[in-house]
C-alpha cells in the first residue's frame, strides 16, 4: 500500500500547531466599531433587527467609545440621527447637531487612543432619505450634493474627526471633500472612501437603526451587484482623488470584490460587515441553528483573509474582549 507523501494534517493536530501556522489572525486594532447616536434620547434604544446594538445617547456613546479604547479597538465610526430633517439635510452642518456633538464628545473621551471616524452622507439627515439633494424631478443631484459634502467634511473635522467616511457614492465626492478640507486648513484629516459600495438587500436593519425616511432605492448611485470590474474603476477614481483608505461594502457577499481591491490598492483596504450580515448570524444563533461565537469569529476572519486590513463590524468590542481574554 502506498502511503501519502504529504500529510497536511500533521499541522492540524493540536491547537498550538494550528495557532503556529495560522495565516490570518484577528487583532483588536484591525476592528472598527460602527455606532449610532440619536438626538433627543435619555436612554439607549434597542434596534430590534440588530440584537445587542442600540441607538446611543450622547453619554452612552462616550461610554461605548471608552470601552472600545480600553480593549484596543482600532476605530469607531459614528452615525447621527437628528430629530429634525429637511430636504437638504441641513442638520448635518450644525456644529451642535447630533453627529458633530457626538464626534466632539467621543474625541474628548478617547483622545488619540482610537481613530474617530464619521459617516459623511446626507441620508440620515434628509426628509426623503436619499444620500443627496434632489432635483425638482426627484432625482439625486450629484454636483449640488458635492458642495454640501465638502461643508460636511469641514464641519466633522472641526468637531474632531480624525477621518471622514464619504458613503454616498456621488461621483467626484473624494476630490471635493479633500479640497474643502485642505482649504479649511484640515490637511491632516484623512478620508476613508466608501469606494465600492453596492446597492444591497442586506442593508435592511440599518434602515431601522437610522430611522431611514427612504422610499424606493439607491440603485442610480450605489453599485449594481452584478458588476465586478466596475469596482476597480470606482477604487481607482477615489485613489486618484486623494483617498487615504478605501472600503468595500457589504463584505460577506462581496469577498471576490474585496480580494480584487486588496490586490489592486496601494492604500489600506477596509470592508464593512453590514447590518444584514450581523442580523442573519444573530437570528440563526438565537434559533439554535449555529454556534454564535464561532460564527461571529469565522465571519470576520473570512473578511480579513479575503484582503481587508480593517473590518467595520458591530461585534468589534466583543471580539476585542475575546482576543484579550485569549479566546481567539
Amino acid at each position: 500500500m502506498a502511503f501519502p507523501t504529504h500529510r497536511p494534517r500533521r499541522l492540524r493536530q493540536t491547537a498550538a500547531l494550528r495557532r503556529l501556522v495560522a495565516e490570518t489572525r484577528l487583532h483588536p486594532a484591525d476592528l472598527i466599531l460602527p455606532v449610532f447616536v440619536r438626538e433627543g434620547l435619555t436612554e439607549p434604544v434597542a434596534i430590534t433587527s440588530m440584537p445587542g446594538v442600540v441607538q446611543h445617547t450622547q453619554e452612552t456613546l462616550r461610554r461605548a467609545a471608552a470601552e472600545a479604547a480600553e480593549l484596543g479597538v482600532g476605530g469607531i465610526m459614528l452615525f447621527g440621527i437628528p430629530e429634525t430633517r429637511d430636504a437638504t439635510g441641513s442638520a448635518s452642518l450644525d456644529p451642535e447637531g447630533v453627529l458633530n456633538r457626538g464626534i466632539r464628545g467621543v474625541k474628548e473621551e478617547v483622545g488619540a487612543d482610537v481613530v474617530v471616524m464619521s459617516d459623511l452622507c446626507l441620508d440620515e439627515f434628509t426628509d426623503h432619505g436619499h444620500c443627496g439633494v434632489l432635483t425638482a424631478d426627484g432625482v439625486v443631484d450629484n454636483d449640488a450634493t458635492l458642495q454640501i459634502y465638502g461643508q460636511m467634511g469641514v464641519a466633522q473635522a472641526e468637531a474632531g474627526a480624525d477621518m471622514v467616511g464619504p458613503s454616498g457614492m456621488m461621483d467626484g465626492q473624494v476630490a471635493v471633500i479633500r479640497q474643502a478640507l485642505d482649504d479649511a486648513g484640515r490637511q491632516d484629516t484623512a478620508i476613508l472612501a466608501y469606494a465600492a459600495k453596492y446597492s444591497s438587500a442586506f442593508y435592511g436593519p440599518f434602515r431601522e437603526a437610522v430611522d431611514s425616511q427612504l422610499t424606493g432605492d439607491r440603485k442610480t448611485y450605489q453599485m449594481d451587484p452584478a458588476n465586478r470590474r466596475e469596482a476597480l474603476l470606482e477604487v481607482s477614481l477615489d485613489l486618484d482623488e486623494g483617498a487615504d483608505m478605501v472600503m468595500v461594502k457589504p463584505a460577506m457577499s462581496y469577498l471576490d470584490i474585496l480580494r480584487d481591491v486588496a490586490e489592486a490598492s496601494d492604500v489600506s483596504v477596509s470592508a464593512y460587515q453590514i447590518s444584514g450580515e450581523y442580523a442573519m448570524i444573530e437570528a440563526a444563533a438565537a434559533n439554535g441553528w449555529i454556534d454564535r461565537d464561532a460564527a461571529v469569529a469565522e465571519s470576520v476572519l473570512s473578511i480579513r483573509r479575503a484582503g481587508a486590513d480593517t473590518v467595520l463590524t458591530y461585534w468589534a468590542t466583543e471580539l476585542a474582549r475575546w482576543i484579550k481574554e485569549g479566546r481567539l
